[in-house]
């Protein structure tokens, strides 16, 4: 697939998760196979009065590309300026997030708010595709609530306006993240607009990737928690496609040298202490299946130091061997 002038290769893509995808973590994925990734939302009006924390969000490394910057803000003119920013540095498109459920972003105008209101959607986009020469992407909501899914009006005031990609997530804001998406309104926006359409919502396997394929037409697919403690998922869903090079999960031994590699990665580009209190979280996720993690998850919750991952990486390592022993 093509956007604007950049060969996105691949099925499935990396999705933004605020505190979760940041560059070690985008890194990681892409060196996997995923075919795309998204920045951390990045909110506009920071990023135009130059806070310090904002603008380190924007930086890329050449690891990451292709990579888009995503922004969140509701103003049209705030949202154009912070655009021209975020393109300095060479994205190959900007992202609008108009489906962040959180409340601190909903509950200020931003995010999912945008879906009550269609035709701010299309100003938003109109401001920003006029300010930059990349291309403009969004990725929505199947709505507010149960009570106004209209993620099919909103895509095609988005497309109209000069979206050129929509990414939909098949959940309202009121669902948040539990109910199972709703990949029928991702077909209906496949099927409403020309442009390029990512389906998103309930990806933990190669499966389900080709299921939402086939079931809704959407040109990509986009993993979120689906690829917490687990970046493989990318190379499997694209071995799918490629019958030649089919691949076996990762066993334990490479899922610990990739977990201590994550990390490392992380605390050289945040520093030791902030890199290992997020580490806690991202080496909780790396335990998922082993015997013992309940146990295994209260060590990554003390993690301290870099040198603590040898002794967390060793009680895994016996624990799994102990559960192929007992198999």
């Amino acid at each position: 697939m093509k956007l604007g002038n950049t060969e996105i290769n691949g099925k499935a893509v990396l999705a933004p998760m605020a505190g979760v995808t940041d560059r070690a973590f985008r890194e990681l994925c892409m060196g996997y196979g995923a075919a795309y990734c998204t920045s951390e939302m990045v909110s506009a009006k920071g990023l135009i009065m130059s806070d310090r924390k904002t603008s380190a969000l924007l930086a890329i490394s050449e690891k990451e590309r292709p990579m888009a910057i995503q922004l969140f803000g509701y103003e049209p003119d705030v949202m154009a300026k912070a655009a021209k920013i975020a393109a300095q540095h060479y994205p190959a498109a900007i992202d609008i997030n108009m489906g962040c459920p959180a409340p601190k972003i909903a509950g200020n105008h931003s995010g999912s708010a945008l879906m009550r209101d269609p035709a701010l959607c299309g100003r938003i986009v109109e401001a920003v595709a006029g300010a930059v020469d990349i291309p403009v992407t969004v990725k929505i909501r199947k709505g507010w609530d149960s009570s106004s899914v209209n993620a099919v009006e909103v895509a095609k005031a988005c497309e109209s306006a000069g979206a050129s990609l929509i990414t939909v997530h098949g959940r309202t804001r009121e669902q948040m993240y539990a109910p199972p998406a709703d990949w029928d309104i991702i077909a209906a926006v496949r099927n409403a607009v020309s442009v390029p359409v990512i389906g998103n919502g309930d990806i933990y396997s190669a499966k389900d990737a080709m299921k939402m394929m086939e079931q809704t037409g959407c040109d990509l697919v986009m993993v979120g928690r689906g690829a917490l403690g687990n970046p493989w998922i990318f190379r499997e869903i694209n071995s799918q496609y490629d019958l030649e090079r089919p691949v076996s999960p990762p066993g334990i031994y490479e899922r610990m040298a990739v977990m201590n590699r994550h990390i490392e990665t992380l605390c050289r580009y945040k520093g030791e202490n902030i890199g290992m209190r997020e580490a806690r979280k991202h080496t909780a996720w790396y335990m998922r299946g082993i015997k013992g993690a309940a146990r295994l998850r209260v060590m990554c919750g003390e993690l301290r130091e870099l040198s603590d991952m040898r002794e967390l990486t060793k009680q895994a390592l016996i624990s799994a061997l102990e559960m192929t022993e007992e198999i």
